[in-house]
Parts: C-alpha cells; sequence; structure tokens
C-alpha cells in the first residue's frame, strides 16, 4: 500500500488515513506531496485523477476520500478498526460521518497547523461547533476512554486532526476531554506525523 498525504502540517484529511493505517499494522509507505507550493497540483493529478489528497494506491487500485480509504484499510486489516459491538459501531460511524460532512466554521476559523499556537476565534458558529465536539468526545468518553471507544477505532482517526486545532487554537476543555487530546497525541503514529510535520516549510 502507498499513502499519498498533503503537507502533514496543514493536510488534516491526510492524517486520518493515516493513522487508520498505522493502527492496522498494515505495512505501507506514505509519501508527502508539499501542499501551497507552485508544482502541488501537477504532483497531486500524477497520483490522484480527482486532484485530490490523501490518496491511497494498491495493488492496482486508486482509492481517495479519507473517510473511503479508512474503510477499506478496516476491510483488509486484521485489526478492528471499528467497535465489535453493533450499536456501538454505528453510533462511531455516526460520529464519523458527521465529522466527515459537518463543522464548516470549525475548519475554516481554526484549520489544522501543528507546532503553532494561534489565539482562540470568536466566531460564534466555530464555537459552537467546538462546543458540539466536546459534547460528542464527553458522550462518548462516558464509557471509560482511552479513546471514543475504549480502543482506537476509526472514530478516533476522524477527530484526531480537531484535537490538535483544540491544542494550536487553545480551546478550553474539561478533564476528560483533555485526557482524550493527550491520548491521541501520544500516539507512536501521532507523534511521527508531528516530527515529519516540524520538519516541513512553513507556508500559510
Amino acid at each position: 500500500m502507498h499513502l499519498y498525504v498533503g503537507s502533514k502540517r496543514y493536510s488534516s484529511w491526510s492524517l486520518r488515513p493515516y493513522l487508520a493505517l498505522a493502527q492496522s499494522e498494515l505495512p505501507f509507505e506514505c509519501t508527502t506531496i508539499l501542499l501551497d507550493q507552485p508544482t502541488t497540483k501537477t504532483e497531486i493529478a500524477k497520483v490522484n485523477p480527482a486532484g485530490k489528497v490523501p490518496v491511497l494506491h494498491h495493488e492496482g487500485q486508486v482509492i481517495w476520500d479519507s473517510l473511503a480509504i479508512c474503510e477499506f484499510v478496516a476491510e483488509v486489516s486484521k485489526t478492528k478498526l471499528w467497535p465489535e459491538d453493533r450499536m456501538q459501531r454505528a453510533k462511531a460511524r455516526s460520529i464519523s460521518c458527521e465529522m466527515h460532512s459537518s463543522f464548516a466554521a470549525l475548519r475554516k476559523h481554526m484549520a489544522m497547523e501543528l507546532h503553532a499556537t494561534r489565539p482562540t476565534p470568536t466566531d460564534p458558529e466555530a464555537l459552537a461547533d467546538a462546543k458540539r465536539v466536546q459534547e460528542i468526545w464527553s458522550d462518548c468518553l462516558a464509557s471509560g476512554g482511552p479513546f471514543l471507544f475504549g480502543a482506537f477505532s476509526i472514530a478516533d482517526a476522524m477527530f484526531a486532526p480537531v484535537t490538535t486545532r483544540f491544542t494550536t487554537y487553545q480551546v478550553p476543555v474539561d478533564a476528560r476531554c483533555k485526557a482524550y487530546i493527550d491520548a491521541v497525541a501520544a500516539l507512536p503514529a501521532m507523534q511521527a506525523w508531528a516530527a515529519d510535520a516540524a520538519k516541513e516549510p512553513v507556508s500559510r
């Protein structure tokens, strides 16, 4: 498997399947295409006709979109990336899809930017999005943590970029949500991603 991702400083969509692949224990290669460069569009077009990253190449097939890649990884991996319980699995998929399709204001006003510190936005819609995220986390973590459904799942991969946003933009969180943010940050794959991001140029 070969995963192509955007800049690790900035590409929240790329981080999601990277974490899913890393947690799956499947062997894979990862190539970063730096964003906001004169050659970015051309380089991405070489690996994905849809013109976006992330994109996964496997056995001659091209799979794009973060959630689609995560679902594919879950199908081919022996590692359980969704909860075992049917109802918990449905809930995990529901919040993953909500993360995939919602939170436009949060994305706009709290763009992912690793190794940066920014003021907390004052936009009311962004703050409402942040509140909704914390409601989701608190509800799921009430069962004990350390991840949303106990063990790491695709739901955690989908929300991982938000944990970095909350850190970058100094969003106040309660102790339970802070423990979750710390648990995601402590993942070896997350630490490897952050270390690579630190070596990239700052372009925004």
